[in-house]
């Protein structure tokens, strides 16, 4: 718990003036942490390959992550949707010219993981560009439901939501999680106004963190079945990109295809 508490305060040091700062800094470790997530999901897949396919991967994590709706290449036009097409057809190229050694499921895995990653974090860099309001409020409402979930489920958890996925969260727990995160969007909203109606705000909030809670247990999915307890050691006490952020991964897919900003 002290390695914990010790990591997050210098965490918090470092990264709370990039965040308030946005710009280039942020996009820079928006893209940094970007790559040591997809580094920890293909050392999960294949450990022994790791170079290889981030070689695959990381141009298209690039071309994914770029804080721009479209690529400029000569006279060619590249949206997001092009990139993950280019992605897929390169893949599945390459399980041809391989001779089967790269398979059809090496290439969905690179698929899904790239653009997973690769258009989380884009939206990540877009809502922090929208203004701080925007990230701010969404990093409010994950951490308060995480808070709620903690000590909901300590005083009142006993039924267990997904013991085959992660055995130590409760009903209870992720009730208290969205209890708090209604609680701390008005409290928001009250100080920190956007030019949404309050109802917008809760909304938001509830879906916000019903997708939080299910992004996290995506996240202890992953490990479950490729049988490990952290994704990495980047944060000393809480383990990799993968496990500290997976909530907002999650979250900033789902605001990506709801248009949040």
């Amino acid at each position: 718990m002290k390695t914990r508490i010790i990591t997050a305060i210098i965490g918090l040091i470092i990264v709370l003036p990039i965040i308030i700062y946005g710009n280039l800094p942020f996009i820079i470790v928006a893209f940094i942490l970007a790559l040591i997530g997809l580094f920890e999901l293909i050392r999960m897949y294949k450990p022994n390959q790791i170079f290889v396919y981030m070689l695959f991967s990381v141009l298209f994590l690039i071309g994914l992550i770029y804080p721009l709706d479209t690529i400029q290449f000569f006279e060619i036009s590249l949206s997001k949707s092009d990139v993950i097409l280019l992605l897929g057809v390169f893949l599945l190229s390459l399980t041809v010219f391989t001779k089967n050694k790269f398979t059809f499921n090496d290439a969905g895995f690179l698929l899904i993981t790239t653009m997973y990653i690769g258009l989380s974090f884009y939206y990540l860099i877009e809502v922090r560009s929208a203004g701080l309001n925007y990230l701010l409020f969404v990093l409010f409402i994950i951490w308060s439901t995480d808070s709620g979930a903690y000590f909901f489920g300590k005083a009142l958890g006993k039924k267990k939501l997904w013991p085959e996925i992660s055995p130590n969260k409760t009903i209870g727990g992720a009730l208290g999680g969205i209890i708090m995160a209604i609680i701390t969007a008005v409290i928001f909203q009250a100080v920190y106004p956007f030019e949404f109606s309050y109802i917008v705000i809760v909304l938001y909030a509830l879906l916000i963190s019903i997708v939080g809670q299910l992004g996290d247990l995506i996240a202890s999915g992953f490990k479950r079945h490729y049988n490990i307890k952290d994704a990495g050691n980047l944060f000393p006490g809480h383990g990799g990109v993968l496990d500290r952020l997976d909530s907002l991964i999650f979250v900033m897919l789902v605001l990506y295809i709801i248009e949040f900003v």
